[in-house]
């Protein structure tokens, strides 16, 4: 990617996931698995068929797909990419990110930070305030135990500013250096963020006047001021990201930033398009425009294949569009009645905020051959989803049916281990397994 420095993750914690005993416990895996270690059973060249439901599976060749698609598409722009790694907790994935250039990781809580730190993660982008006492210890700790980690985080208050600063002065012994923040800009009816460019500049000041923070940048979240591609949506958000590169000039001409470039963040995974036209002009030599993006990886079936700028539905600015890499399959465990089928995945597997999971396929057993199924899951309860068919459609008790899937944040958080699948036409071999970190 364009001048971003290609930041791979220390390879021990990810290797010794390959290590990590299985027990025949971790929901969904075949009970063949008990006694091995992931790369054993992975050795064996397991197939999806030997898997149960429900289960959560991810597509190779999506992934490629979209790990290359999104790379190239920052690259053509000059924009540096820190995906935000809170979409799928899963530190392999975040590795395949930072090979492919992306800048570093996102994340957004203490605990996420704990683990980025754990698998190696060189540059953190906490996108969010950091002001427990005991989560700024451990981050001093770690930067004074390893000169080469960079961890930036916000700041949207002076406020905010003395909570930090009397965290750090409390600790036995003073920060060897000082923790890089930026000031975070919000909008009214929007998130966290100073309400307006004066408030954003008084944080400034404060930060400036630190003697334990150091300024490297602004920073804010478009994604809260519109919820789809109207007009009035994209209005909001292009305003927005006006204002805040306005602050990011106004703090360069008087002077605030310190020496070296400066950082403009912003970019979810609906509006990037957006930031890169309003942002975009910023970057050079002093100043490097960074995306958020996290859920490109993996798209979906629902919310993003409807408002992402790289979809189908959208035109995918003129190149091939992001693809789903995730699909869920559950087991038909009732036919109570004609029209009506009870699958054996809800709440507790698949998500269901941003739009209930479709049905896409049906197969008489799990890795058989596929035939297409119409139909509308209608509900979903903690372990069951409500499938509503026609009266003469053909679909059996015991019958598998694969299901899209919308907002891969809240799909991967209700799995520990997920299979990733091999391309192939019938019963495919599963290559890796993914572990997430929640």
């Amino acid at each position: 990617m364009s001048r971003a420095t290609t930041q791979a993750s220390s390879g021990e914690a990810l290797a010794a996931l390959s290590g990590y005993p299985l027990t025949g416990l971790e929901k969904s895996l075949p009970s063949t698995a008990a006694g091995r270690t992931v790369a054993e059973f992975l050795a064996g060249r397991p197939r999806l068929s030997e898997f149960r439901t429900p289960l959560l599976t991810l597509d190779a060749a999506a992934l490629e797909h979209n790990l290359i698609r999104m790379a190239d598409w920052c690259a053509e722009r000059g924009l540096g990419l820190a995906p935000h790694g809170k979409t799928t907790m899963a530190p392999a994935l975040w590795e395949r990110q930072l090979r492919a250039g992306a800048w570093g990781i996102t994340l957004a809580n203490p605990a996420q930070l704990r683990v980025g730190i754990r698998f190696g993660l060189r540059r953190i982008h906490l996108a969010n305030a950091l002001v427990d006492p005991g989560a700024l210890a451990e981050l001093a700790g770690a930067l004074d135990a390893d000169p080469e980690l960079t961890v930036h985080s916000w700041v949207d208050s002076v406020d905010t500013v003395t909570a930090m600063e009397a965290a750090l002065a409390a600790l036995p012994t003073s920060p060897g250096r000082p923790l890089c923040v930026l000031v975070e800009l919000g909008a009214p009816g929007g998130r966290t963020g100073a309400r307006g460019l004066t408030s954003a500049l008084g944080v400034a000041a404060s930060v400036a006047a630190s003697r334990y923070l150091r300024l490297v940048g602004v920073c804010g979240y478009e994604g809260a001021l519109a919820h789809d591609r109207s007009e009035p949506g994209l209005a909001a958000v292009r305003g927005y990201l006006e204002e805040l590169a306005e602050l990011h000039r106004s703090l360069r001409a008087d002077g605030v930033y310190p020496d070296g470039e400066a950082v403009v963040s912003a970019g979810g995974s609906a509006y990037f398009e957006q930031v890169a036209e309003v942002l975009g002009p910023l970057a050079g030599p002093d100043t490097q425009v960074l995306l958020r993006s996290g859920a490109y990886l993996i798209h979906d079936d629902g919310f993003y294949r409807g408002i992402s700028p790289l979809a189908a539905s959208n035109g995918g600015t003129g190149a091939p569009p992001l693809r789903s890499a995730m699909h869920a399959w559950a087991r038909v465990v009732s036919r109570p009645e004609p029209g009506l089928a009870l699958l054996d995945a809800g709440k507790r597997d698949v998500p269901y905020d941003e739009g209930l999971p479709q049905p896409q396929l049906a197969a008489d057993r799990l890795g058989g051959p596929t035939r297409p199924l119409a139909g509308e899951i209608s509900a979903v309860n903690d372990q069951h989803a409500f499938l509503r068919v026609g009266p003469d459609t053909a679909l059996r008790v015991g019958e598998v049916v694969r299901l899209g899937l919308s907002h891969p944040c809240t799909a991967f958080d209700k799995w520990r281990w997920i299979p990733v699948l091999e391309r192939a036409e019938a019963d495919p071999v599963v290559t890796d397994l993914v572990r997430t970190f929640f």
